[in-house]
């Protein structure tokens, strides 16, 4: 009889399942103190507050693309378009080559991409899995150009491809930027992720360099290979100082060139300026929102081993 009421999970037993005296330690437990309740409620308040305050910007310059200059300079000013119009997009565009240097933003920014793409996936591949001597040494000098400051070599940059002819080109837009230490860095961190076996068995199998590159570790390095082409893309699209001082002609200047164009005095209509601004931050807003998993994605790997 007493074995019976002694018997592990018999409903009387201390710290039995089910046991009676466990029901009111759950009770307990689902019981939010009313304190915690509002600390709670003043930590989601206090975040869209913020929330708020950093999209506030985004949505006015959304807005204002739409409305009438009497909307706009009025006080206080509309937060919300009476009568929505178009004439701003097409008054910026008739204003300046606004369509050419749109063409010229996205055809800049597309091929320094693919450069950076190409050539730090190549430097990366060649830093953990070819034979180098003084491998760290090199590495380290590499590193190094990270740390030279971009306004320090823009005249000689300049006065070199000036020199070459290639002022007021797109070549002359493009070279200074086809190679990244940032992008060999985020790229060997992943690549020295990849096991040593499998790279063997690859060997074994016939594969070469090129094959082993390009038909297996690339493809197992797409979230990093589109955390870097995101990354990358977003810097050249708006890029101003260099643009500014290798272009000549309206035709040959980028996007950004032709925002500031459009707050010259005597096009200061500020209806216009947002109207192009909506016009800059559409590929930009694209490739946060759609290419945010693959930028969190790719800066952490390697993070946890």
């Amino acid at each position: 009889m007493t074995a019976a009421l002694t018997e592990p999970g018999a409903s009387g037993a201390p710290g039995a399942p089910g046991a009676p005296a466990a029901a009111p330690a759950r009770a307990a437990r689902r019981r939010v103190h009313p304190r915690s309740a509002l600390a709670k409620a003043a930590v989601y308040l206090l975040l869209l507050a913020a929330a708020l305050t950093v999209l506030f910007p985004v949505y006015y310059v959304f807005a204002g693309a739409f409305m009438r200059p009497d909307e706009i300079a009025g006080y206080p000013p509309a937060l919300v378009p009476h009568a929505v119009t178009g004439r701003n997009f097409s008054g910026a565009v008739h204003a300046v080559p606004l369509v050419r240097q749109y063409a010229n933003s996205v055809l800049v920014a597309g091929a320094i991409t693919a450069a950076q793409l190409f050539t730090s996936v190549l430097a990366a591949y060649a830093f953990v899995f070819l034979p180098m001597r003084a491998r760290r040494a090199v590495f380290g000098l590499f590193l190094a150009t990270l740390m030279v400051p971009w306004e320090s070599v823009v005249i000689p940059n300049y006065l070199t491809l000036s020199g070459w002819g290639l002022g007021n080109t797109y070549f002359g837009l493009v070279l200074p930027f086809l190679a990244s230490a940032f992008g060999t860095f985020l790229l060997r961190q992943s690549f020295r992720q990849f096991p040593a076996e499998l790279r063997d068995a690859a060997r074994i199998d016939g594969a070469g360099h090129w094959r082993f590159l390009w038909r297996i570790l690339v493809p197992l390095n797409r979230p990093v290979l589109a955390a870097l082409a995101v990354y990358v893309f977003l810097s050249a699209w708006n890029q101003y100082f260099w643009p500014l001082i290798i272009t000549r002609t309206a035709e040959m200047q980028t996007l950004q060139i032709g925002l500031s164009t459009l707050r010259d005095s005597e096009m200061a209509d500020p209806g216009l300026i947002l109207a192009g601004v909506v016009l800059s931050l559409l590929p930009t807003l694209a490739l946060v929102v759609f290419g945010q998993r693959f930028i969190v994605r790719g800066l952490t790997t390697g993070a946890v081993r």
